[in-house]
């Protein structure tokens, strides 16, 4: 795998070795699991070769099958091993050969099974692994590496820009492009518009493009569409060597009914419940995890713990939480059974979850554990020492889904669903939260975020603008799926590349050049990023405007700096529209959603000194213009200290006479 072994130096441990990782397999606490089944190079009484491991319970026997045997069905069986390990040497083995599991199920039938641990697969529609080393990678990424490891991700900036790889570019007769041709491309793209990290839709290997990689085949092999394993690893090296960080949709939630997959890998329920009530996933036809299973735990958890060893990655966005956690999830009365204590919670879901975000952090503790979870499970984001399920952060689906709503409403009605537009305030630390505009929201007849927005042209993109000022300051990490950010127009197409034509169009270039300012003035300010977890880091202004759909409130750094935000969620221009401020002095407006180089109005906008009038529970206030459709920011300059005059002395006379003075004395010590 990551290294051969010395058979000579190697056999007289060998048992001891296959004792314990076969152990800690079986008992669900291997965390490394792939270093010791699936393919691996190994040298024996002088030859080389590879060997093969399979976990099949319920197999009468087991076949390795291949290039290097012409796919006999008569070669001797693998050796059993112990707790439905099989194991079998074959020095005829080569690199990059194909091979597959010739299973004999308890029936006496025979099934064709890729290997569950296999690093690398044949494109499909060939279903095949392959074997592959994935040993002699030269990684450059060693100081962000090290850098990454002494981070704390809760109080850094967060900006991801979520892709699915196929669909972001293509080559002009229509072909994918390779990871690393993806990687030059995309770290350029990626790195002007200011984002922090990438989050890939899944690059686990599977068969059926229309799943965009959520029905997963392969769980340790990075698709073949865009290359080999090594290409992938130079993926994430380019990234990381522009400081871009790498984020994995993984799907640990379920997987499909492909005869070559886990489905019943041997004949039997392996990974799997036996319970037709807990097997299946009825909303999607697909195979749930056995959570409780020891071995499967082994699987899962080794197979996270893989992709950030052996690839790199940053972290795992894990997609489909709340389906793992509840035994009811997708089904009516009748249709699931009560866990021992009578509830609908998945006890063992709960359990794997914390061991392996538990795991995860014990390996890289910068990593980015990320839970997908829809409802209002509590502790998502609290450790599982303390009875949370382990993640850093979870992605915030009910402030996603009231601004959507609040949005996408005529704004002549946003007055009647204002509460739209401050609840999320009133859980938003509760958890870490990452605030997602994801793929999901652009599919199956939901409509582009540009053409969500109500109005006509100039309109959509003015509320676009205005809201995503609004959500760059909102406490909570950032992510946006791609295309949102220069406004295509269609729905997401997995078939098709971004409609990038479309940046030939003012309004389009416009959204785009507003939103990398957005960003790189995110990264620039700590208010923004530095505290989104209490209310140290936010404080409203006044969120109770919803007769002219007006909210403004301050973001505020540990040290004190803040950047005030108003928005105008109404195509009315409002003058002398009064705010409190906490201190005195002037407020330059230094980011406008309605900046006439962002396709707005360009409503003239100025300097603002605060007056000593108290106002919204603050000592000043701030009078101003708020341009239609709009969010602006401001950022605070401190009044000068004025001196007072000594004798009719002008101040700097003072000063200077001060400095003579010193001066003076410094002389007469140095006789």
């Amino acid at each position: 795998m990551s290294c051969s072994r010395n058979w000579e130096a190697y056999t007289l441990n060998h048992t001891e070795y296959l004792n314990d990782a076969i152990a800690r397999f079986s008992a669900g606490t291997s965390h490394d699991a792939y270093r010791f089944m699936g393919c691996h190079k190994e040298v024996r009484d002088g030859k080389e070769g590879y060997v093969f491991r399979v976990w099949a319970p319920h197999a009468r026997s087991v076949r390795v099958l291949g290039r290097f045997n012409d796919w006999d069905t008569d070669v001797p069986a693998m050796d059993k091993l112990t707790d439905g390990i099989w194991e079998q040497f074959l020095p005829e083995a080569k690199h990059f050969d194909e091979y597959k599991f010739y299973i004999e199920r308890p029936d006496g039938s025979f099934v064709f099974k890729s290997d569950p641990y296999g690093v690398h697969t044949c494109t499909r529609p060939e279903t095949a692994s392959k074997i592959y080393d994935l040993d002699g990678f030269e990684w450059t990424d060693q100081e962000y590496c090290a850098a990454r490891a002494k981070e704390q991700p809760l109080t850094r900036p967060l900006n991801i820009y979520e892709l699915h790889l196929g669909s972001w570019r293509k080559h002009a007769d229509g072909n994918y492009m390779t990871y690393e041709e993806y990687a030059k491309d995309l770290v350029k793209y990626v790195k002007d518009m200011g984002y922090t990290h990438i989050e890939l839709l899944p690059i686990s290997e599977y068969p059926f493009d229309p799943s965009w990689g959520y029905q997963v085949t392969g769980y340790y092999a990075p698709t073949s569409r865009y290359g080999t394993p090594k290409d992938f690893m130079k993926f994430v090296d380019i990234c990381h060597s522009a400081g871009i960080g790498v984020i994995l949709d993984w799907v640990g939630a379920h997987f499909p009914k492909d005869e070559t997959g886990l489905y019943e890998f041997d004949g039997g329920c392996c990974y799997e419940p036996s319970d037709p009530l807990r097997k299946e996933h009825p909303d999607w036809g697909t195979h749930i995890f056995d959570y409780g299973r020891y071995e499967v735990r082994s699987f899962l958890i080794s197979n996270v713990v893989y992709w950030l060893d052996m690839y790199h990655v940053d972290g795992i966005r894990v997609d489909a939480v709340a389906s793992m956690l509840y035994l009811d999830y997708g089904r009516r009365d009748g249709q699931w059974r009560p866990n021992q204590y009578g509830g609908n919670t998945n006890l063992d879901a709960v359990k794997f979850l914390q061991d392996m975000s538990a795991a995860a952090f014990e390996f890289n503790p910068g990593a980015l554990v990320i839970a997908e979870e829809s409802t209002a499970f509590p502790m998502v984001t609290k450790p599982g020492y303390d009875g949370g399920l382990g993640f850093n952060f979870k992605w915030n689906m009910g402030w996603m889904h009231d601004m959507l709503d609040y949005m996408s409403t005529d704004p002549l009605f946003r007055k009647g669903r204002h509460n739209n537009i401050t609840f999320s305030l009133t859980y938003a630390f509760s958890e870490n939260f990452i605030l997602p505009l994801s793929h999901d929201e652009v599919v199956h007849g939901k409509c582009s975020l540009l053409n969500k927005m109500p109005g006509d042209y100039e309109e959509k993109f003015q509320n676009l603008r205005a809201f995503y000022g609004y959500m760059m300051t909102h406490p909570g990490k950032k992510l946006v799926f791609m295309g949102g950010e220069f406004g295509q127009f269609i729905e997401w197409d997995f078939t098709k590349e971004l409609d990038w034509f479309l940046l030939e169009y003012d309004k389009h270039r416009q959204l785009q050049d507003y939103v990398r300012d957005l960003n790189h003035f995110y990264l620039a300010h700590p208010a923004l990023w530095q505290n989104d977890n209490d209310w140290h880091g936010f404080q409203w202004i006044a969120c109770d405007d919803n007769s002219q759909s007006v909210i403004s409130f301050r973001r505020v750094d540990a040290k004190g700096k803040e950047v005030v935000v108003v928005c105008n969620f109404c195509p009315v221009t409002r003058e002398h529209y009064c705010i409190g401020a906490a201190k005195a002095g002037t407020y330059i407006p230094v980011l406008s959603s309605d900046d006439v180089k962002y396709g707005g109005t360009g409503t003239p906008l100025k300097p603002v000194k605060a007056k000593a009038k108290p106002m919204h529970g603050l000592k000043y206030s701030i009078e101003l213009t708020l341009p239609p459709l709009s969010t602006v920011y401001y950022e605070r300059e401190a009044p000068q200290r004025t001196r007072k005059t000594v004798e009719g002395v002008p101040s700097a006379k003072v000063k200077k006479t001060r400095v003579s003075k010193k001066q003076s004395a410094g002389k007469k010590t140095s006789k």
